[in-house]
């Protein structure tokens, strides 16, 4: 595995690494490299391919769970 040396990194970004290598039980190292991987692997999604798949999805769907109304009545709870 290659070795990467990083110099002067801004101390917001190294406190925040820091933190979210905390939240996640890493090494700050390690932190880095996971970040680094989620930024590289990404890709790019065609907008029209993701909706046809959802459109698809939709149709397969026959009931729906929650009606208007349902979204209404749990707003409005509580409320004066």
């Amino acid at each position: 595995m290659a070795t990467l040396t990083i110099k002067n990194i801004p101390d917001e970004v190294y406190k925040q690494l820091k933190q979210r290598a905390a939240r996640h039980r890493r090494s700050v190292n390690s932190e880095v490299i996971v970040c680094l991987e989620k930024v590289l692997g990404s890709r790019s999604i065609d907008p029209a391919a993701f909706l046809t798949s959802i459109r698809a999805l939709r149709q397969n769907i026959s009931t729906v769970f929650v009606t208007e109304e349902d979204l209404h009545a749990a707003k409005d709870e509580g409320r004066l």
